[in-house]
């Protein structure tokens, strides 16, 4: 890269911006769209680039079928992205609403709900069987969920400055997701700082991002936390974002040591500017108790594998806690077959700095947890209350057990009541249940969800999914400040622009096909690409990144035959 990133750097980059602000002001929303299209055609053109620099971070070997994560959550992501934010703006550049032509819904509580999945022929082709919507906050009727949708591209002239986004080390698409939401959202100029651990991204970014960077509109930089605290301070930013920790989160705001907690308890805060945030969680799966077979357990054992080990465990979202019934017939042999997939899981290098800590402060918490393949940490009884594994993100393969009382609705009721009270972190909750259950269950189940406080609910799917669906919102569930700061303050992601988001639902098959078609599921889902044990997912996420380019019709066949092969 042969760039040193020092205060003089960053002074230049964000005197660039504040002139690149005016080039933005007066860039109208015809000419922001071509420049999302841009951005589209670059991320296709370098998704492979961007893949082989994922895989030296992540120690991946190119046959890994491991691979696929960092296609799906890297370039096709960002290709989803783009596409749906450039529709986005065509239509407020022609006068209407994103919502327009999408027809609205309802969720418990009189909630509007804005359909997310599927939206379109490719949709329902490529996620059959999945669902998702965004609930708008309880008050907000469906006039003014249209009328404010787009937020600040409603009025794109009137610009918000500089935006300084302090980049995630884990998943390569969340640094260019959130620069594009701090210049389309908030129509702020960005300077975008990568984690270090991403350092070898930089050029790939700076290829997909040439056209804003030449507009003067983005400025990427790179630096550890010295050069973080330098930019988010600095007289000419007006807002900063950020991924990562509570930890970090407060560093920034209040400081560190003896002075950060001072100033915490003061109410007197370092940084004198706005700050939205994401930053994790503690995320339970609650498992409600149900007559499965033997192919239900093992495949849900392996989805829960799956919300833990993605990306080594290196999630902000990633399930911590399985929440489970004492008294269900089937608990042990649903363990026994937990255990297996944890174990038979492929094994990768633990690249996350810190990781192997984390996993020794869980294992001298826990001293009788079982470990299980490479590093990863299985706990079983773990408290309900004031226990380490609840109120702490170990950002690392570990995974804690919780029983609870109770059948059908009562557990139910108990688990929700747990995953409010006793979690840190409202990011992101996973409910698994048969469809017979979810139906007997009826409004009770609908409550348990209005009830779960978590900005993402999958049901019978990973919160992943939420991240990766363009439209869905992507945030802590709203509420949360700066000295109680839990997951997060504001979303990102959201490309229809939505206002007055309170949190996304998406759905999925409790079985795959084609067993879901033999139990009466419209589904045809295969095993989803992102499950850790799907043996096609590196050719998979590949095929999906270059269908999502183009879109081309012609590169379906081979996409599904590699899908079903999984």
């Amino acid at each position: 890269m042969g760039t040193t990133f020092d205060a003089t750097t960053i002074d230049d980059a964000l005197a660039d911006l504040s002139a690149g602000e005016r080039t933005w002001a007066a860039t109208p929303l015809r000419e922001r769209a071509e420049l999302l299209d841009q951005i589209h055609k670059r991320t296709g053109r370098f998704a492979a680039d961007w893949v082989r620099a994922a895989r030296a971070v992540k120690d991946l070997p190119e046959d890994s079928p491991l691979v696929g994560e960092e296609w799906m959550s890297g370039p096709m992501t960002l290709l989803q992205a783009t596409a749906a934010l450039a529709d986005t703006l065509r239509k407020l550049d022609a006068g209407r609403s994103p919502l327009d032509g999408v027809t609205l819904g309802s969720a418990p509580g009189g909630r509007v709900s804005v359909p997310i999945l599927p939206l379109d022929l490719y949709d329902r082709l490529l996620l059959s069987g999945f669902s998702g919507e965004v609930w708008l906050r309880p008050g907000v009727d469906e006039a003014t969920a249209r009328r404010d949708a787009g937020l600040a591209q409603r009025d794109p002239a009137q610009t918000g400055g500089i935006g300084a986004v302090l980049g995630a080390g884990n998943i390569t698409s969340i640094p260019p997701l959130d620069t594009l939401y701090e210049l389309f959202a908030h129509n702020r100029v960005v300077a975008l700082k990568l984690n270090p651990i991403t350092d070898p991204l930089f050029t790939v970014f700076e290829m997909v991002f040439a056209p804003l960077i030449e507009l003067g509109v983005v400025r990427i930089l790179l630096g550890g936390a010295e050069e973080g605290g330098y930019l988010v301070r600095h007289p000419l930013v007006a807002h900063a974002h950020m991924t990562g920790s509570a930890q970090t989160h407060d560093a920034i705001v209040w400081g560190t040591g003896a002075e950060g907690t001072a100033n915490k308890k003061a109410g007197t805060p370092l940084l004198d500017k706005p700050i939205t945030s994401e930053l994790g969680g503690v995320s339970p799966t609650l498992v409600v108790p149900g007559e499965w077979s033997d192919a239900d357990l093992a495949f849900q054992a392996a989805h829960i594998a799956t919300q833990r080990l993605h990306n080594g465990g290196y999630n902000c979202v990633a399930a911590q806690a399985v929440v489970i019934a004492a008294d269900w017939p089937q608990r042990d042999r649903f363990l026994d077959e937990l255990r297996t997939a944890l174990e038979l899981a492929p094994q990768r290098t633990p690249y996350y700095p810190g990781s192997d800590k984390r996993v020794a402060d869980a294992l001298a918490a826990y001293p009788a947890a079982e470990r299980l393949g490479q590093g990863r940490v299985l706990v079983e009884g773990v408290p309900p209350a004031e226990s380490p594994l609840l109120n702490t993100e170990y950002f690392s393969p570990v995974l804690g057990v919780v029983e609870l009382p109770g059948r059908g609705g009562e557990f139910l009721h108990r688990a929700v009541d747990f995953a409010n009270a006793e979690l840190t972190g409202t990011l992101g909750a996973n409910v698994l249940a048969q469809p017979a259950v979810i139906r007997r269950l009826g409004t009770a189940f609908d409550r348990a969800l209005e009830r779960l406080r978590y900005g993402a609910i999958a049901v019978n799917a990973w919160t992943g999914l939420a991240f990766l669906a363009p439209r869905a919102s992507w945030g802590a569930y709203p509420g949360h400040t700066l000295d109680d700061v839990q997951s997060g303050i504001g979303v990102v992601h959201n490309a229809f622009l939505l206002d007055h988001v309170e949190r996304t639902v998406v759905r999925g098959p409790f079985r795959p096909a084609p067993r879901s078609l033999l139990a009466g599921e419209p589904a045809l889902s295969p095993k989803p690409p992102w499950f850790v044990d799907n043996a096609t997912a590196a050719e998979t996420g590949r095929k999906l990144t270059e269908f999502y380019a183009g879109r081309d019709p012609l590169r379906l066949p081979g996409l599904f035959l590699s899908a079903f092969r999984g």
